[in-house]
């Protein structure tokens, strides 16, 4: 693509990962866009404290503009704003006026102007309307020209065709070695294996059976447990909770324990082809990664060389009893070494022009 575009985006934040797993997903992408010559505004409400828990300071990369959570005039002054835009994006789980943006966005859609819907939980999303017919989102899918998801493979883009998606394409996770990158290793986070990820209904049961289990199996080995919510929940004596990590100590996180432990919530287990953020940020720090099981990991590196997969507690617990220092080492420098020549934001940020150029649009010169 030879032109840069103004990109009006509507999301959940980008200057505060709290309570916020798709911060780092949107950095990596619209950075990697903004690289490519594209001028993005990224608009955030201020809502669930994330303004009072930013954890960067607005970026050089893009311009963000912060509306009011509560009331609606802060919101449509952005969407005014935004209306000139070449393409305005509407995320998934922006928290506040979601209804609202879905469909101000699509009224946006004009000659020279495209709107997108970027689902950042499609399992979510396409679960939500199976259970509800009448979800007032169903009948906008098919008004936008394109849907971007975060994951899901053949089984989100087929399910979005069904419901009448005009072109439908997953912009997987990927790395940002800018931003993920080994550091020295922190004592704070000593571990024979630790895990990130914010308590969630639909992870807390395999958090339990993945982690929990095995650390009870293991009292001579220790635990380390990062994110969220997870104060009160009850844990054998070897696990270190550390509470919400910011973005800044996650490379010290990931490159300090023997291995980084994934877990997929149970609805992007069950799609498939889903990998979180924390398999990227991890493997770019050269952790040797264990993920629990999912359909399409060997698109994204390769079980026994690259990452290793367990079915269930009792295989965490063996990986973690046969992990030597020196394999460690050499899984998480294989896995760095796959996703640097196949899986950066550059790369996706590639894929997203690819689309954009099969549409047709007024492109605006790069100055």
């Amino acid at each position: 693509m030879k032109h840069g575009l103004d990109i009006a985006f509507f999301g959940s934040s980008l200057v505060s990962a709290y309570w916020n797993g798709a911060a780092t997903y949107y950095r990596g992408i619209i950075r990697a866009l903004a690289g490519r010559g594209h001028r993005v505004t990224f608009y955030e409400p201020d809502a669930y404290g994330r303004q009072q828990r930013r954890d960067i300071t607005d970026p050089d990369w893009a311009r963000v503009v912060v509306y009011e959570g509560a009331g609606e005039d802060g919101v449509v002054r952005a969407l005014t704003e935004a209306s000139s835009a070449d393409l305005v994006i509407k995320a998934s789980g922006v928290g506040v006026f979601d209804d609202l943006l879905e469909h101000a966005v699509v009224e946006m859609q004009r000659p020279g102007t495209l709107v997108a819907f970027w689902d950042v939980d499609a399992p979510a999303t396409l679960d939500r309307i199976e259970r509800n017919p009448e979800d007032p989102f169903r009948q906008l899918i098919p008004e936008y020209d394109l849907i971007f998801t975060y994951g899901g493979g053949d089984a989100v883009v087929n399910a979005y065709e069904a419901l009448g998606a005009r072109m439908c394409a997953p912009i997987y996770n990927a790395l940002d070695p800018a931003t993920h990158h080994r550091v020295d290793p922190d004592p704070r986070f000593e571990a024979d294996l630790g895990f990130l990820g914010n308590r969630l209904p639909d992870r807390e049961a395999r958090v339990e059976e993945f982690f929990l289990r095995p650390a009870a199996a293991m009292p001579d080995r220790r635990f380390l447990l990062g994110g969220a919510g997870w104060e009160d929940k009850p844990a054998p004596a070897n696990v270190n909770y550390a509470g919400h990590i910011f973005t800044r100590d996650h490379n010290a996180f990931n490159s300090t324990p023997r291995a980084i432990l994934n877990i997929n919530r149970e609805s992007m287990a069950r799609y498939g082809f889903s990998p979180p953020t924390r398999i990227f940020e991890a493997a770019g720090a050269g952790a040797c990664l264990i993920t629990d099981a999912w359909e399409g990991i060997e698109m994204f590196l390769e079980p026994g060389s690259e990452i290793l997969v367990a079915r269930d507690g009792d295989e965490v617990s063996e990986h973690i009893r046969s992990l030597t220092p020196e394999r460690a080492r050499a899984i998480g420098q294989a896995a760095l070494l796959r996703l640097l020549a196949e899986h950066t934001y550059e790369r996706r940020a590639e894929q997203v022009e690819s689309l954009l150029d099969a549409k047709p649009m007024v492109f605006v010169e790069i100055a």
